[in-house]
């Protein structure tokens, strides 16, 4: 079954720093045997959080209307910190951290609601794509203005400290 998105927000020119675009009750279907999230949703969340941020800064144009000019994810990390379990509500605030004309960096942070704790992170780096030549392409203009006036205004926040870190193993 495939998974099901939730309807674009409207494009306002207000931009939060951070966003929230994606806000859920925890689902049945994302459970493991130990009731609670399994990990591999983890990275549904955060692709939940990134489609919301593509739509957004696409709207009103929706999937039909973009023509095949598209995002791929081409690397993710997520941390784990705290677990999420049935009838826990979640939301994620998003970060841009970087952007150029191709490619742009989300950084996501997954909160349970109830008592404001910070689940998980997830980290993603994403690039123009054309769905029609499948091949990497430079971002429509109208996203590319979109995604920048998003980089300025979260210029001001610190950037994660988990950003950028990806897995090793300390040597004493």
């Amino acid at each position: 079954m495939a998974e099901a998105y939730d309807a674009p927000q409207a494009w306002t020119g207000k931009i939060e720093a951070p966003l929230v675009l994606f806000q859920s009750p925890v689902r049945q279907e994302w459970l493991d045997l130990y009731e609670h999230v399994n990990m591999a949703h983890y990275s549904t969340i955060g692709d939940h959080s990134t489609w919301a941020f593509w739509n957004w800064v696409n709207d009103p144009d929706d999937l039909d209307a973009r023509d095949g000019h598209e995002y791929v994810v081409v690397q993710s990390n997520i941390h784990y910190i705290d677990e999420l379990a049935l009838g826990s509500s979640l939301k994620v605030t998003s970060q841009l951290i970087a952007a150029d004309d191709k490619r742009y960096i989300l950084f996501h942070r997954i909160w349970r609601v109830e008592d404001n704790v910070l689940a998980a992170t997830n980290e993603v780096k994403c690039i123009g794509f054309n769905l029609k030549d499948r091949r990497s392409e430079r971002m429509r203009p109208v996203v590319a203005e979109r995604i920048a006036l998003v980089r300025d205004a979260h210029a001001g926040l610190s950037l994660p400290e988990e950003a950028g870190k990806g897995i090793s193993l300390r040597r004493a």
